[in-house]
C-alpha cells in the first residue's frame, strides 16, 4: 500500500524515481479506505531531506498512510524556503483538537544545549504532553528521543568525550518485543550525536523496556509496554550520503574531526559509503507501523485512549 502525500511535495518525485509506492492526494480521494493518520514533527534543519527519508520508510510498508507535516511555531527554519513551509507544514494550533494513529518526532541539532535553553522547548513540551492523549503511538528519533525521555521520565543526557559518528553494530536485547520481530541478532545503525541518554536511569525506569543496544554506541531502542511511546537513539532513516555530508560539514570547522567509523571502505572518504543498514531500517518502521500503530489503533481515530 502507498503513502499519501501532497501532490507537489519534493519527496514525491524522488520516491517515484526510487520505485517507492506513492499516492498523491488526487488519487487517494477516489479510494474508500481508512488510511493511518501519521503526524511528522520535523525539527531537523534539512527539512526536505528528512521528509524524504521518513516518507521512503513509511511508504515501504503494506499500509496506506496519510502523512501530515508539522513545524514548531516558536522557531523559524533557515535552511528551507518560506514557500515550502507555508505550502506543506502546519502548526500545533491547527492539529491540537485532532487525533492521530501515529506521530514521529525527529532529532534536532541542539543536543549540546540544556533542554530548557532550546528556543522551542516549551512548545515541544506541550506537543509531547498532547501526544499522550491524542496519538496512539509516538516514535521519537535521536534528540527527539532524549527530549521525550527527559520530559516524560526525568531521564537526563550525558555528554560524550567525542562525537559518535558512523555505522555501529547493535544487538537485540528484548527478543520478545514486536518492534524487534524479524531482526537479526546483530544489525547496523547509523549514529551521529554528541550526547547519550543516562543508561542507568533508563534501566531503572519501570515504565521503559530496553529493546536493543550497542557496546560502542549505547542504548538504541527503548519503548513502553505496548509501544505507545518508542525511543530510538540512532538514525536508521539516513540516506547513503547523509553521514558523508555531515562529516564534510564538520571538517570545515574541525580539521581533525574523525572519519565516521565503519562507513567509508578502508576509512577512505574518497570512496562511496557502503550501505549496511537499509534492510533493518525498513524493518524497524514496518514493525512500528504494523504492530504498534495499525494492529492496535482504534478504527475510529477519535477513540484513542490516553497513555497511562
Amino acid at each position: 500500500m502507498p503513502i499519501k502525500i501532497p501532490n507537489k511535495l519534493p519527496a514525491t518525485a524522488t520516491l517515484t524515481r526510487e520505485n517507492i509506492f506513492v499516492m498523491t492526494e488526487t488519487r487517494a480521494m477516489t479510494q474508500d479506505i481508512r488510511p493511518l493518520k501519521i503526524l511528522l514533527l520535523n525539527l531537523m534543519p534539512t527539512k526536505i531531506e528528512t521528509e524524504t527519508q521518513i516518507c521512503r520508510l513509511i511508504g515501504n510498508t503494506p499500509l496506506q498512510v496519510e502523512l501530515e507535516l508539522m513545524k514548531t511555531r516558536s522557531h523559524e527554519p533557515k535552511n528551507v524556503s518560506p514557500e515550502h513551509m507555508l505550502a506543506f507544514y502546519t502548526t500545533f494550533d491547527h492539529v491540537k483538537f485532532r487525533y492521530f494513529d501515529g506521530m514521529i518526532i525527529t532529532g534536532a541539532p541542539v543536543e549540546r544545549m540544556a533542554f530548557e535553553e532550546v528556543e522551542y522547548w516549551d512548545e515541544l513540551c506541550r506537543i509531547m504532553d498532547w501526544s499522550k492523549t491524542h496519538v496512539h503511538s509516538t516514535f521519537h528519533i535521536c534528540w527527539g528521543a532524549q527530549a521525550a525521555l527527559y520530559h516524560h521520565y526525568g531521564i537526563g543526557k550525558v555528554e560524550l568525550p567525542a562525537k559518535l559518528s558512523g555505522i555501529y553494530e547493535h544487538e537485540v536485547v528484548r527478543r520478545s518485543s514486536m518492534l524487534m520481530r524479524g531482526f537479526d541478532d546483530r544489525f547496523m545503525v547509523p549514529q551521529s550525536r554528541y550526547t547519550s541518554v543516562d543508561e542507568e536511569a533508563v534501566w531503572n525506569c519501570p515504565a521503559l523496556k530496553v529493546l536493543a543496544a550497542s557496546e560502542e554506541a549505547g542504548l538504541y531502542a527503548m519503548a513502553t509496554e505496548g509501544g505507545r511511546q518508542v525511543f530510538i537513539t540512532g538514525h536508521s532513516e539516513y540516506d547513503p550520503d547523509t553521514l558523508k555530508n555531515e562529516y564534510l560539514r564538520d571538517l570545515t570547522a574541525e580539521p581533525d574531526v574523525a572519519v565516521p567509523v565503519n562507513y567509508f571502505p578502508d576509512d577512505d572518504p574518497t570512496q562511496p559509503p557502503l550501505v549496511t543498514w537499509r534492510a533493518h531500517a525498513n524493518l524497524l518502521y514496518h514493525n512500528w507501523m504494523n504492530y504498534f500503530v495499525y494492529q492496535t489503533t482504534p478504527y475510529d481515530v477519535n477513540d484513542i485512549e490516553p497513555v497511562r
